[in-house]
């Protein structure tokens, strides 16, 4: 330590000194890059950032007409809070005059976020926490006993006014987490110039969009380490990639099997690694397996709607499979919006009379909206109408867009967490192959995004009076191919009871229901091997889920074995394995193709 004797202040050590100017240069050289990547942003429709201003108005005007109505209880309310604030700060400050540092008794509610011991020995910290946790819970209190509201208004109260507590939680801020506070000493700060760092960087990488990266991109290559199941594109068009998967093993089932994957998201999530890839597992059980990798559409796909996912999408598919395989029948998987559009499809081919689809698979679907779960939020007019104009300004429906509303339905797990740990700790993200599928996002087309809003989740067409569709108007009754539907029991995106009911509401005569453990992705991803998640089953069909549900047995492991069983029924006699393609059809790339690989269209 030196002195500097005309100061007579300690200054710092010379290798301090040096590092300090070094982290100053790395900051004025972050906040040049972080100002262009600002500059870059091409901000989406402002009404998709916030619900209608008057859903807050409506929810005051409904707090002070119980004031007037019923003081008493509110109160009541008011003065519990109050207490419980003033005790909190009692017994804070007597454990201080204690003369020991030391925090109160700490009786709160468990939560992850609070996972470090710091949060219920250090008086500072413990306060702040429990505090915030009184804050929280009395908000809740209110929103629950709001009253003269709808019921649809009050379940978007709950959810934005559950984003403004998530959003203000102590953990979020670098003053009141210990965690972000005791790494940044122990690197000397180092972490914030990293945090700061990879926050630029992901600013960067979404044109100005802050959207916290899950996984390490660098750890992940389509074909080379994921998605690496072989086979062939045997066809192409402006909408589709149709991957035929090589044979693995000698002998098939005549009757060939199509995947129709989401269009939201990318096919691999079939095919991750070889251990949890059902594309392997399909392949190794016997059958000729298709898969359609789907475009990642840009604004020259503005005019393209349901009717062309359905005629150039499933019909031509079907048709190129039937004659690459020389059957006239195929057996279909819909998944998500693709098992709702095969509904569709199927609807259109009663009309039409064709019977090209022997049996269909539906994973995680919905065709009854009425029920809307989750979604109710964004699914009211002041967002879809913010929508609807941002698509008709953009061509598309751009995917960060789809990613945040994703992600804000688990606003802890898939913003704040991440956020913290990139630019608060300075951490890279993980190598974690499902998050980089999650991060590998797509576009939606305009008039595809506004049918699916407007037609389907809105107006609830298909179920109600019919959805009118390439001159015909299809009906969920009209769908009576033998169907099993797999759901999953923890699916924030698809309830399972809403796809009961729409299920319920075909007119087939052989159907086969059945719950999966877990939510969206890790109930259908579940390989027999891991022996994770169970599953339930129950042949009766009663009119109401619950009476199901009531009714089903579980079963430990997978349902794939299940499903393939049943689905072995209806796949033909046993022939020699096909190779991909054929005169008519030769291969055009390897799988996974070249549409997956494609970059994100600006």
């Amino acid at each position: 330590m030196t002195t500097d004797d005309t100061r007579g202040e300690t200054s710092p050590p010379p290798k301090h000194l040096e590092k300090l100017n070094e982290n100053l240069t790395r900051v004025e050289a972050l906040q040049q890059r972080l100002l262009a990547a600002v500059k870059e942003r091409h901000a989406a429709n402002p009404g998709l950032n916030a619900p209608d201003p008057t859903l807050f108005a409506r929810a005051a005007g409904a707090y002070w007409a119980e004031m007037v109505q019923n003081p008493a209880r509110i109160f009541e309310h008011q003065l519990n809070y109050w207490g419980a604030s003033v005790k909190h700060f009692l017994e804070a400050q007597q454990a201080l005059a204690s003369g020991k540092l030391i925090a109160p008794p700490d009786l709160g509610p468990a939560d992850r976020r609070f996972e470090n011991p710091i949060w219920k020995s250090h008086p500072y910290f413990n306060f702040i926490k429990q505090q915030y946790q009184l804050n929280a819970a009395a908000i809740a209190k209110a929103v629950e006993d709001a009253e003269d509201m709808a019921p649809v208004e009050k379940k978007r109260l709950k959810y934005f006014t559950q984003q403004i507590v998530d959003m203000m939680a102590p953990t979020n801020f670098l003053a009141t987490n210990p965690d972000a506070l005791e790494k940044a000493i122990e690197t000397d700060g180092e972490s914030l110039i990293k945090g700061l760092e990879n926050l630029v960087l992901d600013l960067e990488r979404n044109h100005g969009e802050m959207l916290v990266r899950l996984s390490d991109e660098e750890a992940f290559e389509i074909g080379r380490n994921i998605a690496t199941t072989e086979g062939e594109v045997v066809y192409r068009n402006r909408l589709l990639e149709l991957i035929q998967y090589a044979p693995r093993s000698e002998k098939v089932h005549a009757t060939p099997l199509i995947i129709f994957p989401p269009w939201i998201n990318k096919f691999y999530i079939l095919d991750l690694k070889e251990k949890n890839s059902l594309i392997r597992w399909i392949t190794e059980q016997g059958y000729t397996l298709f898969i359609v990798s789907w475009v990642n559409p840009d604004r020259s796909y503005r005019d393209v709607g349901l009717e062309e996912y359905i005629e150039e999408g499933f019909l031509d598919t079907i048709e190129q499979v039937k004659r690459i395989t020389g059957q006239k029948q195929v057996n279909a998987v819909g998944y998500c919006i693709a098992g709702t559009t095969l509904n569709l499809t199927l609807a259109l081919m009663k009309k039409r009379r064709d019977r090209s689809v022997k049996s269909a698979t539906f994973f995680t679907t919905l065709t009854d909206f009425g029920d809307q779960g989750e979604f109710t939020p964004f699914l009211t007019d002041d967002f879809v109408d913010a929508i609807e104009q941002e698509v008709k300004d953009e061509g598309i429906m751009r995917s960060f867009i789809m990613s945040r509303t994703f992600s804000f339905l688990r606003a802890n797990d898939l913003i704040y967490r991440p956020a913290i740990r990139a630019y608060m700790m300075g951490e890279a993200p993980p190598a974690f192959d499902l998050l980089y599928w999650n991060g590998d996002g797509t576009n939606l087309p305009a008039k595809m995004a506004t049918q699916y809003l407007r037609q389907l989740c809105q107006g609830n067409e298909f179920v109600n009076d019919g959805i009118e569709l390439l001159g015909e108007r299809l009906h969920v009754s009209d769908v009576d191919v033998p169907m099993f539907s797999i759901t999953c029991e923890s699916d924030h995106i698809a309830a399972w009871r809403a796809s009961y009911i729409g299920f319920m509401k075909t007119a087939s005569k052989d159907r086969t229901f059945l719950v999966s453990q877990s939510g969206h992705i890790a109930g259908i991803v579940n390989p027999p091997s891991k022996k994770k998640y169970g599953h339930y089953v129950n042949p009766d069909l009663p009119a109401d889920p619950q009476a199901w549900w009531d009714g089903a047995d579980f079963h430990e492991g997978s349902w794939w074995p299940r499903w393939e069983a049943w689905l072995s029924g209806r796949s033909g006699r046993m022939i020699p394995a096909r190779e991909p393609g054929d005169a008519t059809h030769p291969p055009l790339s390897p799988a996974p193709g070249t549409y997956v690989r494609a970059p994100l269209p600006a």
